[in-house]
């Protein structure tokens, strides 16, 4: 069998309201989705969905890589994937979400020819379901209340509270949900690398009696001495997401002590196959992981729950929500997440068949 062409499509698709982060304000999300073809027939799916001040590649970087990297995979055996990455290296360095894509794509197809979903490439399921974590961004402290409220009566049982706003507002804004809340959920908070350590400090110290989960990327991705710092100051544990990219990453920041846990989703770190394996690097470290996008379609959602099922090592509450904050999807069939939970599938490769007409739908023509 041997690959004979990559189909590229570069995407918009609108959100379902507008979301606010440290990093944007966001209306609609661009993603490119890619199909692999072969000789034989198969063909598999894809995905990946720049995230504006997450991703170090621009979604302009990623789209110019992977239609650089696309050609080069003709003619070569599409279930040698390790290969495929070997030589992606070789031509390209760097842009890891390009070669997620492919990589991505590259597990689709094999697990449908193998006629077994991605999971059992990697070693097998070990849970049956995943739980979710439902998100609340910079909103004033009674309308975060309501949406905690609003997300566990749908059967959330974790959320994640954005920061970054100032102390102060923080404060009240987290302080507000928890009272609403109360201890029927498990609450987390994302700076998105808004303070400085010694404000990071102050606000984890003000926050550490409303009992948190965790407190995510307080300072800049480029400052582990400074996350350092804030781990040992405060009670709440850290968690280092933006800072996390490649393997070298995970490695200083475990030599630096700079976090309890880590964040990964497999576009950032370079796929399905490169993911696991540093979600197993955490967890010799006593790390435990937490996965997931916040911003994207079914196909990138569907590898992160691939991964997530396969590692013991992956925490409850995974943050691969995107397709819930989307007003469409590339899918024939959406996925069902809205009570807080996502069975892991059985069908085989990712478990998803591609809608032609919403992917031309949702076609960027002028790229």
């Amino acid at each position: 069998m041997k690959v004979t062409r990559v189909d590229i499509f570069p995407l918009s698709v609108p959100l379902k309201g507008v979301f606010k982060n440290a990093h944007a304000v966001r209306t609609s999300q661009e993603s490119i989705v890619l199909i692999v073809q072969t000789d034989e027939g198969f063909t598999g799916l894809g995905n990946v969905d720049p995230d504006p001040g997450y991703s170090e590649e621009s979604f302009s970087d990623t789209l110019g890589a992977i239609r650089q990297l696309a050609p080069d995979l003709t003619g070569m055996d599409p279930l040698n994937i390790t290969a495929a990455l070997e030589r992606m290296d070789r031509l390209l360095a760097g842009r890891l979400d390009a070669k997620a894509a492919i990589e991505m794509a590259l597990f689709d197809l094999k697990g449908k020819v193998l006629g077994v979903p991605v999971h059992a490439l990697l070693g097998g399921a070990v849970k049956e379901e995943i739980f979710l974590n439902a998100w609340i961004g910079m909103l004033p402290p009674e309308q975060a209340a309501a949406e905690a409220c609003a997300w566990h009566q749908r059967g959330f049982r974790s959320a994640k509270i954005k920061v970054g706003s100032g102390i102060e507002q923080d404060y009240a804004r987290v302080k507000s949900v928890r009272e609403a809340v109360g201890n029927r959920m498990a609450l987390r908070i994302d700076a998105n690398e808004a303070y400085s350590a010694d404000e990071a400090i102050r606000l984890g110290k003000a926050l550490a009696p409303l009992d948190l989960f965790l407190f995510e990327q307080p300072v800049s991705r480029r400052d582990l001495d400074g996350m350092a710092k804030v781990r040992r100051a405060i009670e709440i544990p850290v968690m280092a997401d933006e800072a996390i990219l490649g393997p070298g990453t995970l490695i200083e920041l475990i030599k630096k002590e700079a976090a309890d846990i880590i964040k990964v989703k497999v576009m950032k770190q370079g796929g399905i196959q490169r993911t696991t394996q540093m979600i197993h690097t955490a967890e010799a470290a006593g790390i435990r992981c937490v996965i997931g996008h916040g911003f994207g379609l079914a196909i990138n959602t569907l590898a992160e729950l691939h991964v997530a099922a396969s590692c013991r090592n992956v925490l409850d509450g995974c943050e691969f929500v995107g397709p819930l904050k989307m007003e469409t999807d590339v899918v024939k069939e959406c996925l069902r997440m809205d009570d807080g939970r996502i069975r892991v599938p059985l069908e085989n490769g990712l478990g998803a068949e591609i809608d032609h007409v919403r992917l031309r739908e949702s076609a960027l023509a002028s790229i």
